[in-house]
């Protein structure tokens, strides 16, 4: 299954919604889809959405604090892990479940303690305050082949400015789901996200 590296993060989503939001995502050509384990039910929303997608998507959980949320999250079929920050311990736990792992960095020092406790990519989080300059800056100092993800202040205004840089992809929260939204207007959203993706990918 290949993915463009555009991750819905589904802050706040409802059991009920998850289904037919997560669909709707996947039907526009967002297929790596996060549930934060600060939103209602997560981890019920993460084993729905895993059964009626699971050979559409990705489904992960987001704003996972611990090895025990890993484990939660793992049976529950889940197949990523983002955390909010850099903790040795979730992206062990994540790496030994074969889950992969997405940590967030803010410095060299998160990034390269992410780098050593074996993160599949790094969540540059927030990216509105960073900035394309403070990612430039620290992918000078990365492996390169290592995926990287703006999150936080990405949209699709502003792709372009981070795939200029050296940005694989992003991690889309609000703009593309706040709770209250409909699942059509979930979709357009989701449509105009891939465009920019899109283009600015093969630019």
């Amino acid at each position: 299954m290949t993915h463009r590296h555009i991750i819905a993060i589904l802050r706040g989503i409802t059991t009920a919604e998850a289904v037919p939001v997560c669909t709707a995502l996947v039907d526009a050509g967002i297929t790596l889809i996060e549930v934060p384990l600060n939103s209602p039910n997560a981890v019920e929303s993460i084993s729905k959405a895993a059964q009626a997608l699971a050979d559409r998507a990705e489904i992960g959980a987001g704003t996972v604090l611990s090895p025990e949320d890993v484990r939660a999250v793992a049976g529950a079929g889940g197949t990523f892990i983002v955390s909010p920050d850099t903790n040795p311990a979730v992206i062990a736990e994540t790496v030994s479940l074969g889950l992969k792992s997405y940590p967030g960095v803010f410095s060299p020092t998160d990034a390269f303690a992410a780098i050593r406790a074996g993160a599949t990519g790094l969540k540059f989080f927030p990216a509105e305050i960073l900035g394309a300059k403070g990612i430039k800056a620290m992918k000078a100092v990365l492996p390169p082949a290592l995926p990287v993800y703006a999150v936080g202040g990405a949209n699709p205004d502003n792709f372009h400015e981070f795939f200029a840089v050296g940005c694989t992809g992003f991690g889309l929260g609000t703009y593309l789901f706040k709770p209250g939204m409909s699942v059509a207007e979930v979709a357009d959203r989701a449509a105009l996200a891939v465009a920019a993706y899109d283009k600015g990918a093969n630019a």
